[in-house]
């Protein structure tokens, strides 16, 4: 499959086009089948694109909203992707919609991968929408390069939706997706801001080494379409 690729000059107006297909994307999984799931990442960048949702009138009720990952720290840790979820999405007309977190009290994130999926499965699953992020060393969700963990989370008969990872280049253990729950949504999108991420997705679609430069894995598979965002 593709990259079908948006730019815009602004991130305004790349907030706004976003902001307008997720919830239409989101409106038609609830005409479908009464409800829908939207799952989002951490990180500075979605903040402005969270408000601008948030204050869109949908049937947010009949939404659950899940995490791509989660740093393995307590839910009001300043590191919290769910911190960060509930205080920028999970408001306005949003305050309405279900929460599903990956993080769990008092537990080893090693243990918890599988409880992990278990309630994903139950809670989440099948996932409609998912917006991915990307760094500047090219990990998505919480996929880092070289990560010893990567076979297993590449693998598409893992029937795992969650992983723990602990990175050595990041602070904090996480928990992630697997490729296969990321490529499982019937939406993919990737939402990267500025000319470093760009070069940085350029180079993964020519380069195609998803162990060096994770995103390539979804980037540079025959399964779905990504629709890339970028200003």
């Amino acid at each position: 499959m593709s990259s079908i690729f948006y730019n815009f000059e602004t991130k305004e107006s790349l907030v706004s086009e976003l902001s307008l297909r997720i919830a239409k994307a989101l409106e038609k999984s609830i005409r479908e089948k009464d409800k829908a799931s939207f799952l989002v990442s951490g990180g500075s960048t979605p903040k402005a694109l969270f408000e601008k949702l948030s204050n869109i009138e949908i049937q947010w009720d009949k939404v659950t909203i899940a995490l791509v990952d989660e740093r393995w720290v307590d839910s009001n840790h300043q590191d919290s992707n769910e911190l960060l979820v509930k205080t920028n999405l999970l408001k306005n007309f949003a305050s309405k919609a279900n929460f599903v977190g990956m993080y769990f009290d008092e537990t080893d994130e090693e243990k918890a991968q599988e409880e992990c999926s278990k309630i994903y499965l139950e809670k989440v699953y099948p996932f409609d929408v998912i917006v991915l992020g990307m760094g500047g060393d090219a990990h998505t969700a919480s996929l880092f390069p070289e990560n010893e963990k990567l076979d297993e989370a590449f693998d598409m008969n893992n029937k795992n939706l969650c992983i723990s990872i602990k990175p050595t280049t990041a602070s904090h253990s996480r928990m992630s997706l697997t490729l296969q729950g990321i490529l499982n949504a019937k939406t993919i999108i990737l939402h990267i801001e500025g000319e470093e991420k760009l070069k940085v997705y350029k180079e993964a679609i020519s380069l195609d080494d998803k162990y060096k430069m994770p995103i390539a894995s979804v980037l540079n598979q025959d399964m779905k379409d990504i629709e890339v965002y970028y200003a």
